[in-house]
């Protein structure tokens, strides 16, 4: 096969193209004109997709290049997190010997060590400040990227090293990884999201411990990344969650208790122990209910409301009684999470349809998705869904007729006429358009009659 397909493939950055061509048979270490190996563009273009169908496709990640690196160094200088992990390749402690890792290493500590642009400076012998913008690295995560003179990078290399030490299995002390992570404050960059995985893998009673004597300290992006590595604990599946949750809810009891005085974070506290199966529950909520904080306010619903054997949810009469509170905030974001709440537990009782129907009329509330997915099948709610048929948003019409579909109410048909075409962007696997095209085609298609 040609091997200039693959180049301009790589060059365009065609990562379903790459993989067709090499399952073609073009070779994978295919060279560019100037003698580099095609993952080395896929590298300097910072395309993570096309670096890792290579890689998967059997390009040498080590391959020593003529200025003595490889492309693995290059995306580790490059400053990119997503393209070192996807040129890392697979089982690399096994893989590269020991002087390769400590190398790897030490490049990553040599651009991070004096800063990104410090080090950019030394290299390209420029004296003028790097042009920076932020990019997103990957599709969760930001980084800072510095351009100066005709070469840039990436300021991820706390990421890149936290990342390869996990790779290498070295057990960076907790410290450590706090400090990377809190450095940039911002939970949005790379940093933070390695520091973050990294803690959430190592399951050690000792690692545990460390990270949670962060919760007490004086600095709040310290708390935060304790509440993150937290809710990154209660995300994992299997075993481990079933040893620590018990003790995770607890402690986040114990800190909504203590009254932590920064608001956002208190609301983040409440947040993270609503995913939790804390028994007393109802009862961190109903203490915050009347909080002066409105993000704190917002955070209650999600504990007021409990899960019965069947996954249906439900409340209590006490938490009827302050969501429907609630449910009358001053604060819109307040009235939509006890509107959601209430909508998702309807228990029929008159005073929480009238609640909902008010939320429904409300034109900032935007409950409507909620009494759409609500098991309610009260007439007052279906009659409230009907007006939201008329309004300009798409979200809010194909909730007000998705609603009147799962009541089996007499007028879907006209109100899926109402919600205009499906062919929207960003909605070609919306369960609730694929639900309307089941209920058009049962009714164009009726069962045949059987002869007796």
């Amino acid at each position: 096969m040609d091997g200039a397909q693959l180049v301009a493939a790589v060059r365009r950055g065609d990562a379903e193209a790459v993989s067709a061509l090499l399952e073609a048979g073009a070779a994978p270490d295919t060279v560019t004109a100037d003698g580099l190996p095609v993952l080395c563009l896929a590298v300097a273009a910072y395309d993570a997709a096309v670096a890792d169908e290579l890689v998967e496709g059997g390009a040498d990640p080590d391959r020593v290049l003529p200025d003595g690196t490889t492309p693995l160094v290059r995306a580790v200088e490059g400053g990119s997190p997503a393209v070192t992990q996807a040129v890392l390749g697979p089982e690399p402690r096994l893989r590269l010997p020991e002087a390769e890792r400590e190398r790897l290493l030490a490049v990553a500590r040599q651009w991070l060590e004096p800063g990104a642009e410090d080090e950019l400076r030394r290299r390209t012998g420029e004296s003028g400040p790097a042009h920076r913008t932020r990019v997103m690295d990957d599709e969760y995560n930001q980084v800072s990227q510095l351009t100066l003179g005709d070469r840039t990078v990436r300021t991820g290399h706390s990421a890149i090293l936290t990342d390869l030490e996990w790779a290498f299995r070295i057990l960076t002390p907790v410290e450590e990884l706090v400090a990377r992570a809190v450095e940039q404050h911002d939970r949005d960059h790379v940093a933070w999201a390695s520091a973050r995985w990294v803690l959430s893998e190592r399951r050690s009673r000792q690692t545990w411990s460390a990270v949670m004597a962060y919760r007490h300290s004086p600095d709040p992006e310290h708390r935060r990344f304790v509440l993150d590595v937290l809710f990154s604990y209660l995300l994992s599946q299997g075993s481990w969650r079933n040893s620590y949750e018990t003790e995770a809810a607890e402690l986040l009891a114990a800190w909504a208790a203590e009254g932590e005085e920064d608001p956002e974070i208190l609301a983040e506290v409440l947040h993270v122990l609503s995913e939790t199966e804390y028994r007393e529950a109802e009862a961190v909520g109903l203490r915050h209910a009347t909080h002066p904080d409105p993000g704190v306010r917002a955070r209650v619903p999600g504990l007021l409301v409990g899960w019965d054997a069947s996954s249906r949810a439900s409340f209590s009469a006490t938490a009827r009684a302050a969501l429907l509170v609630q449910a009358g905030d001053e604060d819109w974001g307040v009235r939509v999470s006890a509107g959601r709440a209430l909508s998702a537990a309807h228990d029929s009782s008159p005073e929480v349809t009238e609640a909902v129907v008010g939320l429904l009329r409300d034109p900032v509330a935007g409950v409507a998705e909620a009494v759409a997915e609500g098991r309610d099948r009260t007439a007052a709610l279906a009659d409230a869904l009907v007006p939201l048929l008329d309004e300009d948003d798409f979200s809010t019409r194909l909730n007000a007729a998705y609603g009147l579909l799962r009541r089996d109410d007499p007028r879907t048909g006209q109100a899926i006429e109402r919600v205009g075409s499906f062919s929207r962007p960003g909605f070609e696997h919306d369960h609730r358009l694929s639900a309307m095209w089941r209920w058009q085609w049962d009714r164009d298609h009726p069962p045949a009659a059987t002869g007796q």
